[in-house]
């Protein structure tokens, strides 16, 4: 472990810093994360925004305006001293990511004059090639130091734990980390080892500060709550700039998980600020933070910004992706159903209890399997990426909800066996874990309130003439779900460990895209009580 930690706590100094102390320095910083590649601008529910919709001014986001208020804001900037960071999570979610890979990001990335980016979960998504492609082509230093790489070849000596930058002659150190249970819920192969989030940013802070940097910022992809837990454990961090959990935070923008920044104590009894900025660069985060000649923070201000249609999109960005969009617009434009309302896939909902589109597509994987013997399908609400608009559902649209190109799987485990897959789906939601299960040919209730492990009651199972009964934890059920739960992904052990394991069916698209036609190609957002949420 101690060699871990001084691996993870390598620190690259800049050159030129200045000796000159000043009684107070202000630095402004811009910040995005979980921006999965949304290139496009989306609507209000996450989805794709079409060109009228976007017409209308009825969207947000977009890398083209991303680009301009990022350009305005940096040059509004009297002193100069900013930083724009992004949290991790820059792969995965739309076509544009589908079809070209890490160049895209890097691209635009590269352009946009990214200071520093940490390393989310989904860079894994493709395996430490794609994520080392992505590394080899940013302009911009790539961190993350939780995690040892010395023993994968594609990513050895290519990723610092830290780095110091010089900002308007002061020395300000940014250190990286990433989810710890990011093995389980991508694919970093088994030559990267994930360390304690907590150990290891005690130890790189505790370097810093020996470094004589007293300026110190966390750029986090670990999620809100476990960000609120390392500023209440940690006495050298001074500001968190976090991503993983999608979170809102704001003063004034309705729906906000807290304020923002989020003000913690540490050890030492000052105040930590910790901010967050949604999600798929609907919000940019801005936020001013002043330290003292002694390196404490006194100061800190600002408000995430909306990106919406008041915000004109960059020209060159505009013309970029439209010749990026040109090969696959034909593909993806191919119209293969209709909805009769919104279809509900948001984060929010669909990783805590029962959502429309959940149900859509567990239903649509239990069907394609149901005549060789499956019984339940299991879908991880964190598969589910966007949600679906009323209206024309495309291929692309298919394609966004389901980026990461899973396919059927199959495997046969207990009753028993079926409960601890539940419970693991419940086990995190607090945090808005990926894991929580959607599900079909099953029902379930979960208690929030009771301890992890001890939170499923009433599982019940279709009987014959499709009563429901209660589960038999003896008998052995065909589970149907994607080959990433299947290999044990998102925590789902009990998959890992089954008999008769298949994962090489139909992609999941396709299979969603099919069972929509089979039903006359109109679709209705339908709840049913599978899932019941207890006080």
């Amino acid at each position: 472990m101690k060699k871990i930690l001084l691996g993870a706590t390598a620190l690259t100094l800049c050159a030129g810093f200045s000796t000159a102390a000043q009684a107070e320095f202000t630095l402004n910083i811009l910040h995005i994360n979980d921006f999965h590649s949304r290139f496009d601008p989306i609507t209000g529910t996450d989805s794709n925004c079409d060109a009228e919709t976007d017409a209308a001014g009825e969207c947000f986001g977009g890398i083209a305006r991303l680009k301009t208020i990022i350009d305005d804001t940096r040059a509004g900037y009297a002193d100069g001293n900013s930083l724009l960071l992004s949290a991790g999570d820059n792969f995965q979610g739309s076509l544009y990511y589908t079809t070209y890979k890490s160049k895209v990001v890097s691209d635009f990335f590269n352009q946009m004059g990214f200071d520093v980016v940490a390393t989310g979960n989904h860079e894994f998504d493709d395996g430490p090639e794609e994520f080392m492609k992505f590394i080899d082509a940013a302009e911009f230093p790539i961190i993350g130091g939780n995690f040892d790489v010395t023993r994968d070849e594609n990513l050895r000596g290519k990723i610092k734990g830290s780095i110091v930058l010089d900002i308007g002659g002061e020395k300000v150190g940014i250190i990286g980390a990433t989810t710890e249970d990011t093995p389980e819920i991508a694919s970093p192969g088994p030559n990267v080892e994930f360390t304690d989030v907590i150990q290891y940013v005690r130890g790189a802070s505790e370097a810093l500060d020996a470094a004589g940097v007293n300026k110190i910022i966390l750029l986090s992809h670990i999620g809100y709550t476990v960000d609120l837990e390392v500023a209440a454990a940690l006495p050298l961090v001074d500001v968190i700039v976090g991503g993983h959990s999608h979170t809102l935070l704001s003063n004034t923008a309705e729906g906000a998980a807290g304020p923002y920044p989020t003000m913690v104590t540490n050890p030492d009894g000052i105040e930590v600020p910790v901010v967050q900025a949604n999600q798929y660069g609907k919000y940019l985060g801005d936020i001013a933070i002043t330290w003292d000649d002694d390196g404490v923070v006194t100061k800190a201000e600002g408000e995430p910004f909306l990106i919406d249609a008041s915000v004109e999109a960059n020209e060159d960005f505009t013309g970029q992706l439209a010749e990026l969009a040109a090969p696959i617009e034909e593909a993806m434009s191919v119209v293969i159903g209709t909805a009769s309302d919104n279809l509900e896939g948001s984060r929010e909902v669909c990783r805590v209890e029962e959502c429309s589109l959940g149900n859509l597509l567990a239903d649509a994987i239990l069907d394609r399997v149901k005549d060789q013997g499956a019984d339940i399908a299991f879908q991880n609400g964190g598969g589910i990426r966007a949600s679906i608009d009323a209206g024309e559902i495309t291929v692309g649209e298919v394609i966004t909800v389901l980026p990461f190109s899973n396919t059927l799987a199959t495997v046969d485990i207990s009753g028993a066996d079926v409960i601890e897959a539940l419970e693991n789906g419940v086990s995190d939601v607090e945090n808005g874990a990926g894991r929580f299960s959607q599900v079909a040919g099953l029902k379930y209730s979960y208690t929030l309130s009771k301890p992890v492990g001890e939170r499923v009651s009433d599982v019940m199972v279709k009987g014959e003439g499709d009563a429901w009964v209660p589960i038999d934890e003896e008998a052995t059920y065909t589970i149907v779900t994607n080959n990433y739960v299947r290999g044990g992904g998102d925590g789902f052990a009990t998959f890992a460990e089954g008999d008769n394991p298949y994962d090489f069916g139909p992609p999941l698209e396709q299979v969603l895209a099919e069972y929509i036609a089979k039903q006359g190609g109109e679709v209705a957002p339908y709840l049913d009580g599978r899932i019941t949420v207890l006080d």
